[in-house]
């Protein structure tokens, strides 16, 4: 599952950005099914994320495996509550990108080269080893992207456990990027809206006309099946096997 946002501009009295949470799933057969729109403020804690997960839940999403998300206040604690099995992921993505925003950039090069051999290690021990290094070599000039890091650290490294197929699946959202992409189109097409509803339903047609002759979903699921082996292995018994 993967839960990111997109920010639109909503008339509140002023003009203000809100954030749309969107929840995407991935089934066993490697197709990608949007779950759900939700409107937040920016400050939504582990109540609110419990009763979208509960939602989700109650619809028929019996069980997850690995939820990949990025620094949302409280939902780690939700995710835990209705799936307790669920393996909380940061975006490994967005924690690089994150990492820019602290850096000269004229920086950004060295910075993002020191960085791969983290998320790259073998394993946690490796990559905390390497963390070190970056530390050594930029925590004095950049002390709060050292922070950063090790803040993120238990949702960074489950990562690290997995192989490669694995890995490319929950790098990052990019795998629902696509349809970030075109959702960001329709919100920039429009400016600002008068409300919530005018939001989401203008989210909701654009989702609609996504991929009308199905071809996108036929590779992305053509793709899906190395992922989907190694997922059989790493979570046995809890992903039925079709024969």
């Amino acid at each position: 599952m993967f839960i990111d946002a997109i920010h639109v501009k909503i008339q509140d009295g002023k003009v203000v950005n809100r954030p749309v949470y969107n929840v995407v799933g991935v089934t066993v057969n490697g197709e990608r099914e949007i779950l759900g729109l939700w409107v937040g403020d920016g400050g939504k804690g582990a109540k609110y994320w419990h009763q979208v997960l509960s939602e989700i839940l109650n619809r028929g999403t019996q069980d997850v495996c690995i939820v990949v998300c990025d620094g949302l206040k409280g939902l780690p604690d939700a995710i835990a509550d209705v799936w307790p099995q669920a393996i909380v992921q940061t975006c490994v993505l967005h924690l690089v990108r994150n990492t820019f925003r602290y850096a000269s950039k004229t920086d950004w090069a060295q910075i993002a080269k020191d960085l791969r051999p983290i998320y790259a290690a073998a394993t946690e021990q490796a990559a905390r080893e390497r963390l070190d290094e970056l530390e050594e070599k930029w925590g004095l000039r950049y002390p709060a992207i050292i922070r950063l890091w090790r803040n993120a650290w238990a949702e960074f490294v489950p990562f690290l456990a997995y192989n490669a197929e694995i890995r490319a699946v929950i790098y990052s959202t990019n795998a629902i990027e696509s349809l970030y992409a075109r959702l960001r189109r329709s919100v920039r097409a429009r400016g600002h809206f008068p409300n919530e509803q005018a939001a989401l339903k203008c989210l909701y047609l654009t989702v609609r006309s996504l991929d009308p002759t199905g071809r996108g979903r036929t590779r992305w699921m053509n793709r899906w099946k190395p992922a989907l082996n190694a997922f059989a292995v790493t979570f046995e018994g809890r992903i039925p096997i079709i024969n």
